[in-house]
């Protein structure tokens, strides 16, 4: 009896709580959205209309196929570009490694669509260096629409996430390995695919797993260069948008079809993993080494150019955002006309952006490391199945959660739609797990031996909590806020789907500036975006004295 009752204390109150939130806002959304699915938006009764017409059209089926190929060939090309990124990296000591770090995460940090806005004015049809190539030397480059260009900016933008895996991966590989290997005569390229892959398989596993979903569930790439290649968040966008034949319950079952896809990816991955796993202690860490010759040279090339490509977009988006503008044209000279112009017309999105984002933050910085302790503290099939509950956001895309939430909060008894309140709810389900995973990473460094000791002196659990446990867990929870943090600004296709003319931010703003062709207000907002997130990241590196972030 005593023992049920002190497990009856705060926190499986506050456990409680936390589940009648999940369920609330993210399992309710999601089953209504299934119900929708099934039911004739007409008649209201039961039918499975909306699933046949999809599976029975050429149309739809494509955007499926358009979206299976992109995401694969995103998240191959991403293992190959950052795999050996990151061996190089971490075996060769590079001039500016740190430098170069900073640069590649600053790279993925910003919304893949601003990448795919640079690129039009890279290698557009009238891109600055499709006219240079075609002026100078005489040569007509492809342009940067359709399958293409969406691989190369998802390619560009989404590697540097299997770079911080397979870099945080190899820091626990022991070098010890490598020595053993070395000495058996297994060098080079042979040496990495023996040894080292298998290795950290379950972090390229993990690492790829992330790739994948966020190149699947991406809407703003595609829609700006994609013209004819359309892909089901596209797809799942118009239909429930779109005023002339827009179906918000044939929109509900292309997201159910994504969801149960996503899911068993996931499952997939998960279960690959597990037979891949190894346990590995490095007692003697690989340290990067000085290196001569051609294949110094090489190294560092092959790094710099990476670094200076992935740069490439946001580089040319600051610099145009001081080129002088008439109507929507650049001219020649400099000037701060856009962001006069930026400030003037959507000054609005900047203000909800760090409202919103700033609101977010404080709710997530709560919830995480009271689920962070739940989940790791107070250990059982609750702790479990609440851990699982913080993954779904991984699975579920965020036009599709943006979706669930509209059909769920848009009449009594809550009614959410067009407040500001959906808009933070949907970033914190979709953000709040960056920050649980980075407090539960701290929390497991904790000794349970603290805690006791100031329970047994008389203080109640949650003044324990407060006093001792939150002040050792705080790195951890501010360096997961301020990923958090970054991705909740930088975020289009859940606020493309909730905002109205009240609550627009700033990813939207550039998003509609750059539809409208007003390339300079983008380029300014786009620049702001940029200087927030290297700020965030600057505070970052300070908070947890680190240089670099790995996962």
């Amino acid at each position: 009896m005593n023992t049920r009752m002190k497990r009856w204390d705060v926190w499986t109150l506050i456990t409680m709580a936390i589940f009648i939130g999940y369920i609330v806002f993210l399992a309710l959304p999601l089953f209504m959205l299934l119900i929708k699915s099934f039911f004739d938006g007409s008649t209201g009764e039961f039918s499975l209309a909306y699933f046949a017409k999809f599976f029975s059209k050429a149309y739809y089926m494509n955007a499926v196929w358009n979206s299976i190929k992109v995401t694969v060939c995103v998240t191959f090309l991403s293992i190959i570009v950052a795999g050996p990124l990151a061996y190089i990296m971490s075996t060769i000591k590079i001039k500016g490694s740190s430098t170069v770090r900073i640069l590649i995460l600053i790279s993925s940090m910003s919304a893949p669509f601003i990448g795919a806005y640079a690129w039009i004015l890279l290698l557009g049809r009238s891109g600055i260096v499709t006219r240079f190539a075609n002026d100078v030397f005489g040569i007509k480059l492809p342009d940067i629409y359709g399958f293409a260009g969406i691989l190369l900016v998802l390619t560009l933008q989404l590697s540097p996430l299997i770079f911080m895996y397979v870099s945080g991966a190899l820091k626990n590989v022991d070098n010890s390995l490598i020595e053993a290997a070395e000495s058996m005569n297994c060098t080079g390229l042979r040496k990495m695919w023996k040894v080292l892959v298998p290795l950290i398989t379950p972090t390229l596993l993990a690492g790829g797993l992330l790739v994948f979903m966020r190149a699947f569930a991406d809407f703003g790439t595609p829609m700006l260069i994609g013209e004819g290649f359309r892909t089901v968040p596209v797809l799942i966008f118009n239909e429930f948008i779109s005023e002339v034949g827009g179906d918000d319950g044939f929109a509900a079952a292309i997201s159910v079809i994504v969801v149960v896809f996503a899911t068993a990816v996931f499952l997939l991955q998960k279960f690959v993993a597990n037979r891949k796993s190894y346990s590995m202690s490095a007692l003697n860490p690989i340290e990067p080494k000085p290196m001569k010759g051609i294949g110094n040279i090489a190294a560092h090339a092959y790094v710099y150019l990476f670094t200076i490509i992935a740069m490439m977009p946001q580089v040319y988006v600051a610099y145009t955002s001081f080129q002088k503008t008439s109507g929507k044209i650049f001219v020649p000279g400099y000037s701060l006309d856009s962001y006069r112009a930026a400030f003037s017309k959507v000054g609005d999105s900047i203000y909800n952006t760090f409202l919103l984002a700033g609101i977010t933050i404080v709710i997530i910085t709560l919830a995480a490391s009271l689920i962070a302790y739940v989940t790791v503290k107070r250990k059982g099939a609750v702790a479990n199945l609440l851990d699982t509950f913080t993954m779904l956001p991984y699975i579920v895309p965020g036009s599709i959660l943006g979706i669930a939430l509209l059909v769920t909060f848009n009449k009594q008894p809550l009614v959410l739609s067009g407040t500001a309140v959906i808009l933070i709810v949907a970033f914190v389900i979709r953000r709040l797990p960056y920050t649980i995973r980075s407090s539960a990473a701290v929390l497991h460094q904790v000794n349970d031996s603290i805690e006791e000791a100031a329970i047994s002196l008389g203080a109640s659990p949650m003044r324990t909590f407060f006093k001792i446990t939150v002040p050792m867990m705080i790195s951890g929870v501010f360096a997961g806020a301020i990923i958090s943090w970054i991705s909740i600004i930088t975020e289009l296709s859940t606020s493309i789907i909730l905002y109205t003319g009240n609550t627009r931010t700033m990813t939207v703003a550039v998003y509609t500036e750059v539809v409208r062709g007003n390339y300079g207000v983008a380029a300014a907002l786009s620049t702001l975006l940029t200087i927030t997130t290297v700020i965030s990241l600057l505070i970052f590196f300070k908070l947890t004295g680190k240089k670099e972030v790995t996962m």
